[in-house]
This record gives structure tokens, sequence and C-alpha cells, in this order.
């Protein structure tokens, strides 16, 4: 028999350092800014491996808060947190966002709360942002793991935005200069994906995934019951 001091059990042969209920600790999310220029797949990539395993049920993607109207089909908290304009800026003032931009006359921003909450949960969310965005986050969350994904080429990434049949030449001309400013960052993230084959990106992806999750800080909240054992006289 042994006695208790503070949760730590004392026993006349041994000390054991791991809780004696062995329960699991819970193991902090990991934060993952991806960005892109347009056509350059990082949607795509993003939902295609949202639906492999083993991520699916512990990775998701951020839902930003907006002041545009909702469009058809679109749900408050599964696309966008609609908000109005007062309420967004309150949010400003109050220093909620994690990041945030006016575009076109809208304002779009992810919350500080809903970011911290559930990374606290173990689950790891996906931020899809512009450069820019990623330096504001990068400020307040300097753990955050950042990652470029790059076309194999100026043409390729042409094409690809012709063959979408959405927008105007000149609408394409304009995205693929602010492709060219997006591009330019690439030096600022911790990993670069050429998303030339997309089995090969999103493998390039996943891989990045799990070589996160092996870090020695995330394996040791993991496994620290094991490691505790392993150690143990």
């Amino acid at each position: 028999m042994g006695f208790y001091i503070r949760g730590i059990l004392y026993s006349r042969v041994c000390i054991y350092l791991y809780p004696i209920s062995q329960e699991i600790i819970m193991n902090q999310g990991t934060l993952y800014i991806v960005s892109a220029p347009s056509g350059a797949g990082k949607s795509s990539l993003i939902q295609a491996l949202l639906k492999t395993q083993p991520f699916l049920y512990d990775t998701q993607v951020s839902v930003s808060h907006t002041t545009r109207q909702a469009r058809p089909g679109e749900n408050h908290g599964e696309h966008y947190f609609f908000v109005t304009v007062d309420e967004f800026q309150n949010m400003i003032s109050h220093d909620e966002f994690l990041e945030y931009a006016c575009v076109f006359g809208n304002y779009y921003g992810t919350s500080r709360k809903i970011i911290e909450d559930t990374l606290a949960s173990g689950v790891d969310v996906f931020l899809d942002i512009d450069w820019q965005g990623a330096q504001q986050v990068r400020q307040k969350m300097p753990a955050a793991c950042s990652i470029s994904i790059l076309p194999p080429s100026k043409e390729e990434l042409l094409r690809r935005l012709r063959g979408r049949g959405q927008d105007s030449e000149e609408i394409i001309a304009k995205r693929m200069a602010q492709a060219v400013a997006e591009m330019e960052h690439y030096n600022e993230y911790d990993y670069v994906i050429i998303n030339d084959d997309f089995g090969t990106a999103l493998a390039d992806l996943q891989s990045i995934i799990r070589s996160e999750r092996l870090r020695l800080d995330r394996q040791t909240q993991r496994h620290y019951v094991l490691i505790s054992k392993l150690l143990a006289d």
C-alpha cells in the first residue's frame, strides 16, 4: 500500500510518476495555415484530406465570420458565421479575431476563441487564408504550422483559371496578378507543396500532417502514461 500527495502515489518500493487513473491527456490540436493563389488547388486538397482516414475525425476547416449576405445553400455556422457590420466591428474592438480583412466592401475574419477552443479539444484546424491573413495569425499564434501551395507553372495556373469558365479575361488577368503577389511570400511558410499531380500533392499534405502529429511534444502528451511506465524503475 502507499499514500497520495498531490495525485502522486508514494510506495514503499518506488514512485509512480504517472496518474494512477491512467487517464489519457488531451492532446492540443495544431493550427494549419494554408495559402495559395486562386487556381492552385488549395480548397480541393483540403477537402480531399478531410475525406481520408485517419484524418477525418480530428481535423476540420475553420468557419469564418463575415458581414456579406448568405448565398443560396449557405448555412449559418456551417459555411460562415453571418453577422452585421456593427457586430463585426464590435468584435474587432474587443480583439476577438486572429485575422480579418475587408474584401469588396465585406468583412471576413477568424474568431480567436473558436480556434483556441477547438485546438484545446484536440482537433486540428485548417485556416484557408491569404498571405496577409497568415502574417496576422503568426503574430498571435506563432506555433501554427504554415503551408504554401504553388502551381507547377504560370501557364498551368492560367489554364486552370480559364478552365473554370467563370471569369472574363479581364478578371483572369487580375487573378494572375494577385497570384504572383501571393506566391512572392512562399518563403514565409514552413512547408511548400507544388500541386502538379493532385494525388502526389495530397500525399505531400498528408505527410505534413502526419509528421506534425509525430513531433516530440505531441507524442509526449499523447503517450504520457506509456512513456512514464517505460521509464519507471
